[in-house]
């Protein structure tokens, strides 16, 4: 048994664990801490006293089994979410252990979870709304209208973020790359936005780093009302500068496009609540500042953009993220395809013409007499396929040759 094994046999997994943490220094701030929120909370208390090298499957399993039988902070059980947060952690320490020599096998592959379902985005359809006022209940993923975006942006049009609130809405941007975006990185002229960085959180420490993964490093394209939207933002900023600088206030050139009022870019926390603030106030049903994003790509979807291109501006690294999760369709682009959908059958030649015809004809009365009165009899339908004349004369032709041989059979 080689040194690494006899480490594996010796140590416990809370010891694995946080040497595991410790090494973890290329990682990023808000990984880093759902690790040690998935360490501490979850897998020490549960397996953190058995022995590394003696894991198996099955006291993963049960242990699992604990984990979601305990209740969250609001006192619901463990989501399916949470479990598959909490394995992936634990998959990934135990990896690890397989690299250093520790374990042979991770056993953490072998544990069967719940599926966790990937949440649609709903649109906020008048049904939704109601159900909504009623009861209180509102889908996790919800998006606004054409119509209700409209209504929150004419009432935050005087709003200090207003472009930020646009922009996000429009192309989609998350939080963190609205938060950490710079003039430099802005072009007004070829219009277009480079998102190379964000600004994200770690409980409430600002970090700023690259995007999120290799795809979300991108250029946005912009139309010219975006433009126009950024160019007054940048005007209203050098409004502010100028007034700041005249009664003798510090006015910091950070170069960021969203600020406060001193030129420091704005805390990511901070964008959340307010934007949970406007929506409150503007009567609208209740949205995130994320699920903007949800609505910039079905907005695009609406407008006719296809499933690539919308990957491309959101930053997805897979299409089938971009298809499951960010484009609901509108409930006026489904009763658009609803009908095309029709049409086809009723244009199709004069079978369709037909059932057009029948369609358009008053349903109320058959006949004369009131539809509720008819007899119920066979549906007077015309056969899916007719013969033809030289097929039924020789169908005739072959019964009759039957006929004539059974005629002449003995009896």
């Amino acid at each position: 048994m080689s040194r690494e094994e006899q480490a594996g046999r010796s140590w416990t997994v809370t010891r694995w664990l946080r040497y595991w943490l410790s090494t973890r220094t290329r990682i990023r701030p808000t990984t880093r801490m759902h690790y040690t929120h998935d360490v501490e909370r979850f897998l020490i208390p549960h397996i953190g006293q058995l022995i590394l090298g003696d894991l198996s499957a099955r006291q993963l399993t049960a242990a699992f089994g604990q984990i979601a039988a305990t209740r969250n902070r609001s006192g619901q059980l463990q989501s399916p979410c949470t479990l598959q947060h909490v394995h992936t952690t634990l998959r990934a320490a135990l990896t690890g252990a397989v690299r250093e020599g520790l374990l042979t096998t991770n056993p953490a592959r072998h544990v069967e979870l719940p599926a966790r379902p990937r949440p649609q985005a709903q649109v906020w359809t008048e049904a939704r709304v109601a159900e909504w006022k009623a009861t209180g209940q509102r889908p996790t993923i919800a998006v606004w209208t054409p119509t209700q975006l409209a209504a929150f942006l004419d009432y935050v049009r005087d709003d200090g973020l207003f472009a930020l609130w646009w922009l996000i809405a429009l192309r989609g941007l998350r939080r963190g790359e609205a938060a950490g975006l710079r003039w430099g990185e802005v072009d007004l002229h070829a219009g277009q936005v480079s998102v190379v960085r964000q600004r994200t959180t770690a409980g409430y420490d600002v970090h700023e780093g690259p995007p999120k993964s290799a795809s979300s490093r991108r250029s946005v394209a912009l139309d010219q009302h975006t433009m126009r939207v950024l160019r007054q933002h940048r005007e209203r900023q050098t409004q502010q500068r100028d007034l700041r600088a005249a009664i003798g206030k510090v006015w910091h050139d950070s170069g960021y496009v969203f600020t406060g009022p001193d030129g420091l870019p704005i805390h990511p926390g901070y964008l959340t609540q307010r934007m949970r603030l406007l929506v409150d106030r503007a009567g609208l049903p209740p949205i995130r500042l994320h699920d903007l994003r949800h609505g910039a790509a079905t907005l695009a979807r609406e407008a006719g953009a296809d499933l690539k291109a919308v990957q491309d501006q959101l930053g997805h690294a897979s299409i089938h993220l971009t298809a499951d999760t960010y484009t609901s369709v509108l409930p006026e682009s489904q009763r658009e395809a609803a009908e095309a959908t029709a049409r086809l059958v009723l244009d199709a030649g004069k079978s369709g013409a037909e059932i057009r015809r029948q369609l358009t004809h008053n349903p109320t009365t058959v006949q004369g007499r009131p539809a509720e009165a008819q007899p119920v009899t066979a549906p007077a339908c015309r056969p899916r396929w007719k013969p033809s004349s030289a097929t039924r004369g020789a169908r005739l032709r072959s019964s009759a040759r039957r006929r004539s041989g059974r005629a002449h059979e003995p009896r």
